[in-house]
Parts: structure tokens; C-alpha cells; sequence
């Protein structure tokens, strides 16, 4: 059991606010457009952190909780980049401004934390109380990785989310951006502008993976320390990743079928621990050591065998994959 103290969670959850703190003054004070160079510097410098700290994790609690650390980082890493491509759909449905979309990162990160420290805590609670949660959880990845593969090759419909369209329908939306207003007033009504239409999607898609992604890393660590520590690190780098990678992303057109193989994998994981513990002993179990080892064989298969196809054939695009079939154009016209 792992016995991190107060004033060490103190430390940690103050450096993840400084971190984020740092994202907001940058994105309030000097709104631009995120070259290749500045994405790359803070990427390596967030990657860099999160070694930093697994290292010293390492050193400080064992290799064993190290290397449920990294495991978890490493899972979170990996869903996060598909968490990306949502964004990047989200971004060019809305047609937000270069400008502004460091703002809508760094908010999108911000709410995404909120979540998962909820989730993580609530999580935590249930799989220490019931066993059987992990049964639940594990049948619920397991779920998320058939339902994703099904429909791998499509994109989640955005503009017909219930959320985004309950907010078209009752608030209303100015046509334009207002120099990156949430609200404004014109003719002297208020009115909520594009933007807040797009954190309001950006919110539930974050809900939306946060129920995927906190099941899956406690399928490879019971310790909620190193679950928000692997959670937190990993969103920290996403909004430099998004500037890094968004014209690679349509190059990845075997993720989504990596990720159901992984959540696919981790929910197995999860299921085994619960007939393990709760029905016999001999019932065995998958490793911290092995599910790293497949969760990265499976990062990397995925990565070359994409670049492969893209190769051969120029042509073929990415999906970010969705948990439900999505309406054709002419039903949505209908």
C-alpha cells in the first residue's frame, strides 16, 4: 500500500496549479498562433517534467510504483492523442481562430483535471469499498474498446451532441468572434459568442473521456496518488501536443483500433484482478511490468503500421473513432 503524506500531495497538486497557472497567463496575456518551434520546446519541457517526476517517484517509493506510474502516463499519453483529434474536430467545426485556440486548450485541460480529480476520487472510494468495481469497470472498457472499434473509422458528430445543440437552441450565439469574448452585447443584448459553444463542447468531451480513461488507469494501478499524478502530467503536455502534431494526426489511421486493442486489454486486466481476489487465487493475473510492455508494443505496432499505410497510400485519412454510429450527411440535412 502506498503511504504518500499530505504535505506531498500539497506539493504536487501546487506544482500542477503553477504549471497550469503558466498555461493561462500565457494564453490571456499574448493570444497567438502556435508555431512548430514553440510547440516543440514546450512539449519536450512537459514530457521532460513528467519523467523528472517519475524518476524521483521511483527513487523515492520503489520501481514498482514507478513503473505503475509510467504505465499510467503512458496510457493517458496514448488516449490523450485521441483526445486531439476530437479537439481538432472541434476546432475546425466552430472555425476557431488560430488565435484563440491556446485559449480553448488550456480551459479544455483546466476542465478536464476538474473531471478526473472527481472521478478519481469517487474511483478510488468505490474499488476500495467493492471489489465487484472492478468487474463493473472492467465490463465497462471492455464496452468502450468493441464500441470503438465498431466505428473506428468515423468522427464524433459534434454539432448534433445533445449539449451543444440544447445550447444553440436556448442561448443566444453571435455569428462572429468577438476578440475572444465569451459574452458580449450587441444592440444591447447579451449575447454568448462561438466561443463559449465550443468550451461547452470541449467540457463534454472531456466528460466524456474521462469516464473511459479513469477506469483504464486504474486497471494498472489501485493507488489514486499515482493515478492523478499519471492523469494530471499527461494533460499537462496536451496543449503543446495539439500544436505539435495536428497536421500528423491524419496520419494515425490505426489508432482508434490501438486504443480499443489497449482498453480492450486493460479491461481483461481489470476483470482477472476481480475473479483473482474475489472468486479464486489461482485465477492469474496480468502484471504492472507486462501491461506496460503490451500497452507500449501496441503504441508502436500502431505508429509504424500507420505510417506504412499513409505511405502506400496517400490518400487514407485518420478517424478519431466514436462510441456510436453517426448520422450520414443526408439524414442530418433531412
Amino acid at each position: 500500500m502506498l503511504e504518500i503524506s499530505g504535505l506531498t500531495w500539497a506539493v504536487t497538486i501546487g506544482l500542477i496549479v503553477v504549471l497550469l497557472a503558466l498555461d493561462l497567463i500565457i494564453a490571456a496575456a499574448r493570444p497567438h498562433k502556435v508555431g512548430f518551434a514553440e510547440a516543440t520546446a514546450w512539449s519536450l519541457f512537459y514530457i521532460g517534467v513528467a519523467i523528472a517526476f517519475g524518476v524521483w517517484f521511483a527513487a523515492a517509493y520503489g520501481g514498482d510504483f514507478g513503473t505503475q506510474y509510467f504505465a499510467g502516463y503512458i496510457v493517458e499519453k496514448s488516449l490523450s492523442v485521441d483526445n486531439l483529434f476530437v479537439f481538432v474536430i472541434i476546432m475546425t467545426t466552430f472555425a476557431v481562430p488560430e488565435k484563440h485556440q491556446h485559449k480553448v486548450l488550456t480551459f479544455g485541460i483546466v476542465l478536464a483535471l476538474v473531471m478526473r480529480g472527481i472521478f478519481i476520487a469517487v474511483g478510488a472510494t468505490l474499488l476500495s469499498l467493492f471489489s465487484f468495481m472492478f468487474l463493473v469497470f472492467g465490463a465497462l472498457l471492455l464496452f468502450t474498446a468493441i464500441q470503438l472499434f465498431r466505428h473506428r473509422d468515423e468522427d464524433p458528430d459534434v454539432e448534433n451532441n445533445a449539449v451543444v445543440r440544447a445550447a444553440r437552441r436556448f442561448l443566444p450565439v453571435t455569428e462572429e468572434y468577438h476578440e475572444g469574448r465569451l459574452v458580449t452585447r450587441i444592440a444591447g443584448r447579451r449575447m454568448v459568442t462561438p466561443l463559449f459553444v465550443v468550451l461547452i463542447a470541449i467540457g463534454g468531451i472531456d466528460l466524456l473521456f474521462a469516464l473511459d480513461s479513469i477506469p483504464a488507469v486504474f486497471g494498472v494501478t489501485e493507488e489514486a496518488y499515482i493515478v492523478f499524478a499519471a492523469n494530471a502530467f499527461a494533460l499537462l503536455g496536451l496543449r503543446a501536443l495539439f500544436f505539435l502534431v495536428q497536421g500528423l494526426l491524419d496520419r494515425l489511421v490505426y489508432l482508434s483500433t490501438g486504443l480499443a486493442l489497449i482498453l480492450a486489454f486493460i479491461g481483461v486486466k481489470l476483470m482477472l484482478h476481480w475473479a483473482h481476489v474475489d472468486i479464486s487465487a489461482s485465477v492469474p493475473e496480468i502484471s504492472t511490468p507486462v501491461s506496460l510492455g503490451v500497452i507500449v508494443l501496441v503504441l508502436v505496432v500502431v505508429t509504424v503500421a500507420s505510417l506504412i499505410k499513409t505511405r502506400s497510400n496517400p490518400e487514407a485519412k485518420a478517424h478519431a473513432g466514436s462510441l456510436r454510429a453517426t448520422k450520414e450527411p443526408a439524414e442530418r440535412e433531412s
